[in-house]
């Protein structure tokens, strides 16, 4: 019996990975067209990976989704490539953690490899049932909605979504990262100072250094402060 458990959990986890797969620009759906999709739906195995950037192996994209500044984007998130169905959870398996959007200004956001990344929305944890980012995310159909600060510098940029759940215990969390590529237009002069990935989280960072499961827990946002512009 206990092997069965075993096995039935282990297949559990395997299902509720989950990617990043498609943006919106405003209320239009642009799919994967400016995505550097990533090639599986496991998560990163470590935060020192060089996965940390834009995720596990991602395509090279020739896609770039224009957006005004101070309008609306949209990253989301399923399960399984190309399964954009309500009806399944974005991310399952009590994979509980935070959702983060990160924006990074580059020269050119189709051959990019490093950047600075500020970050510009930030789903964590209240303490209250059903408020992990990735519960408001399946709650919202895998979407996570934010605006493009209006003070942001015209240009390329890279728009990196992470949820990293943290169901695992203490020093193990588990990122999923997809890099998504925008031209920002009509924008003002600010440059925000950002973080780089990997490198902008440490295993010795507080969320990461207790269970969420211990009764001691409280959520402490990793990474920079959100940048509101």
């Amino acid at each position: 019996m206990r092997t069965a458990t075993i096995l039935l959990a282990t297949a559990a986890a395997v299902s509720a990975h989950s990617t990043w797969q498609d943006l919106w620009i405003g209320s239009t759906d642009k799919a994967t067209t400016c995505a550097r999709t990533v090639k599986d739906n496991n998560p990163i195995d470590s935060l020192n990976s060089a996965d940390m950037f834009c995720g596990r192996g991602p395509a090279a994209s020739s896609g770039v989704c224009e957006v005004a500044a101070g309008s609306a984007l949209t990253v989301e998130m399923h399960a399984q490539p190309g399964d954009r169905k309500c009806s399944n959870p974005a991310i399952g398996g009590n994979h509980y953690g935070p959702v983060l959007v990160y924006m990074a200004k580059v020269s050119d956001a189709k051959t990019a490899t490093s950047g600075s990344f500020f970050k510009v929305a930030e789903d964590g944890y209240t303490g209250t049932t059903a408020s992990w980012g990735t519960e408001i995310l399946n709650a919202n159909c895998g979407k996570r909605a934010f605006t493009v600060p209006k003070s942001l510098a015209s240009g390329d940029y890279l728009v990196r979504a992470e949820a990293i759940a943290l169901h695992a215990g203490a020093g193990n969390p588990q990122p999923y990262v997809t890099c998504f590529q925008v031209k920002v237009t009509g924008g003002g002069s600010a440059t925000p100072a950002g973080v780089s990935f990997p490198g902008g989280y440490k295993l010795s960072d507080p969320l990461f250094t207790k269970a969420i499961y211990d009764s001691s827990f409280k959520y402490v946002s990793p990474g920079p402060a959100v940048y509101t512009g």
